[in-house]
């Protein structure tokens, strides 16, 4: 059962929307197997932004990701050039 959730909005222009897309792609699987807790992974695209959304089991999973070097080193060094703007990072309890 899903206990928390880290929410990612990303600015990301229409133009690098495949891009970063891509960058998604790559590590949903890597961060499904390797990441202790994470259970879920869904990429959320609006007008305005694009939203990553995963799920854990505990928000200390969720906290631990953020200093993980998949996320540190790969996934932020992979999205860095199609950001417009530093990413909003949100952690939310699940009830």
């Amino acid at each position: 059962m899903t206990k928390a959730y880290l929410e990612i909005t990303l600015k990301i222009t229409p133009a690098n929307r495949a891009k970063a897309g891509a960058v998604y792609t790559q590590y949903k699987q890597p961060f499904l197997t390797t990441i202790p807790g994470a259970q879920s992974k869904a990429l959320l695209i609006r007008d305005e932004d694009v939203q990553v959304l995963h799920g854990f089991d505990s928000r200390a999973h969720s906290e631990q990701y953020l200093t993980s070097a998949l996320f540190s080193h790969d996934v932020v060094g992979a999205l860095q050039p199609y950001l417009a703007a530093d990413p909003e990072i949100r952690i939310y309890d699940a009830q």
